[in-house]
């Protein structure tokens, strides 16, 4: 597999080697039970370059909310954006997650010609758009977006700790750890839990 420093854009196909902004976009939370999920877009300024970008699950905390600042300051622009757990409820995990992701391109204050999304599926968007399997290891851009969406998920989870405390949200994120789990069975499903999720619901019913 081409490592982010070989990967080049025109590997995608007609078009993507043209000049222009491209944004990288990735996302946050899809696997927890509770919480919204968060999804991030990043048009990097390539004079400003950002060392140490890459998957953000494999980059340490400390180390993550460095570069979450630097992104911010370097960039030439970046959003982040987010889908409820209403709508996730609603639309089911993988629709609001695109939903997320167009609402993190929209946001962007420069318009880009191109979009790469971390993964296999994409959103409709207005301009081109392309799925990068493991763009957050590959692409400087992708990275950039899923560390903003990670750090910035991470915070609202302290949040959710602080307003839900039997949880033990601080910890797992959201997560099905046991802790979780046992933690839901003992207290039920508070409002930021994903009702249309099995282990959720079950809890629910159970109460």
């Amino acid at each position: 597999m081409p490592s982010r420093k070989s990967f080049r854009l025109e590997q995608l196909g007609l078009g993507w080697d043209q000049p222009g902004l491209v944004a990288g976009v990735d996302e946050a939370g899809r696997g927890p039970l509770a919480g919204p999920v968060v999804a991030a877009a990043v048009i990097l300024d390539e004079l400003q370059p950002i060392r140490g970008l890459g998957d953000s699950k494999a980059i340490a905390p400390r180390r993550r909310e460095a570069l979450f600042d630097e992104i911010r300051a370097r960039a030439l622009c970046c959003s982040i954006a987010s889908a409820s757990v209403a709508e996730i409820d609603r639309l089911n995990i993988l629709q609001a997650t695109l939903l997320a992701m167009q609402r993190a391109v929209a946001g962007l204050r420069l318009r880009p010609q191109r979009v790469v999304v971390d993964g296999n599926r994409v959103p409709v968007l207005p301009m081109p758009v392309a799925a990068i399997v493991k763009g957050d290891a590959r692409v400087a851009a992708i990275s950039a977006a899923s560390i903003l969406a990670k750090v910035h998920r991470d915070r609202l989870c302290l949040e959710l700790h602080e307003a839900h405390p039997a949880y033990g949200f601080a910890a797992h994120k959201g997560y099905p750890t046991a802790a979780h789990l046992e933690a839901l069975r003992a207290n039920g499903p508070c409002v930021e839990h994903r009702l249309s999720f099995a282990p959720v619901r079950a809890a629910a019913e159970q109460r």
